[in-house]
């Protein structure tokens, strides 16, 4: 998204939504008045820094082998195939339709949530106190079950700017036992950061990512043949059109080209929720959508064959979609 490009700021549950999401067709769009608490989005970020301060050999008890482990951890995308290890730590976890998280640190499972500066009435005046209160629900659960909700307002706004009825995409993709994959990343200051990159060009798979970010810039996306910077914007989410979008829709929303960059200063960590069909859906372009002036532009595929496509090799931009282009 080129710098200055205004943000999302308008409630995501009015008729709006249609509107925005139009726009999603060529970049990322900043979503601010998402609903998810903020000190929940702390908390969640601070979970995953929990766990990537823990010790090696704690993070091996998580170091998966196959792209569909409930959880796995690793530095690379898929060491096997790469010739190069590219500069992050990554944890990744399946939390829809069956919930996993890590067993350490405790902050997956339990914790508290902080709120600074809390504006409370006492007496009649208003005064800034911090508050600390137990969780009752495990910090991922909740945090995923609200990125979920705010996934499932967008993808309503992108079906009805197809001229879909609003819940077609929910129904077409099996989106109530859909995967939605917790993914937290990890770049630590790079000593020499022209050799080396975060993690390659790419598209996402599934049909919504909602990406949160420290203040460090590192996220880059392709627009008019130019890596551009993403900046983040406090309290915002990223939401970034995959794979599956631009099958279902026939072409005509595009998933988004980006990649991450590294610093030699700062460490960069981002905490990204991906939303996709269920794993035994079969993925084509929506029959209202084909006709003899706009034939079918791929050919379908089961989610799960594409994920496993897709994340068993080297990323390779888009190349895993363009094998599906007729």
């Amino acid at each position: 998204m080129p710098r200055g490009r205004p943000a999302t700021n308008a409630p995501i549950l009015a008729e709006d939504v249609a509107r925005i999401l139009d726009k999603l067709v060529k970049a990322f769009r900043k979503v601010i008045n998402h609903g998810v608490p903020e000190s929940l989005r702390h908390a969640m970020f601070d979970a995953c820094k929990s766990f990537f301060d823990l010790a090696e050999k704690e993070k091996l008890e998580y170091a998966g082998k196959h792209v569909l482990d409930p959880i796995r951890c690793g530095t690379s995308f898929n060491a096997s195939v790469e010739k190069v290890f590219f500069w992050r730590d990554f944890l990744k976890v399946f939390v829809h339709p069956e919930f996993h998280a890590p067993n350490k640190p405790s902050g997956f499972r339990q914790g508290f949530l902080i709120l600074n500066s809390f504006n409370l009435r006492l007496n009649g005046t208003l005064k800034d106190v911090n508050l600390k209160f137990s969780f009752s629900r495990e910090i991922s659960l909740e945090y995923c079950k609200r990125t979920r909700e705010v996934a499932a307002e967008l993808l309503k706004g992108i079906s009805e700017s197809l001229g879909l009825e609003e819940n077609y995409i929910n129904k077409a993709l099996e989106l109530d036992i859909g995967v939605q994959v917790l993914l937290a990343n990890l770049y630590p200051p790079c000593p020499q950061p022209e050799l080396a990159m975060g993690i390659p060009p790419h598209s996402d798979h599934g049909c919504l990512t909602l990406l949160m970010q420290n203040e460090v810039g590192g996220l880059q996306l392709k627009h008019n043949g130019h890596w551009v910077q993403v900046n983040a914007i406090p309290k915002s989410y990223l939401v970034n059109t995959a794979d599956h979008i631009e099958i279902l829709s026939n072409g005509k929303y595009k998933s988004v080209l980006h990649r991450a960059v590294v610093n030699e200063k700062c460490t960069r960590m981002s905490v990204a929720v991906q939303h996709g069909p269920s794993l035994e859906t079969f993925v084509t372009p929506a029959f209202e959508l084909v006709n003899k002036e706009n034939p079918a532009a791929y050919h379908g595929m089961k989610y799960k064959d594409y994920v496993e496509q897709q994340q068993s090799g080297s990323l390779n931009g888009k190349s895993c979609l363009e094998r599906l282009r007729v």
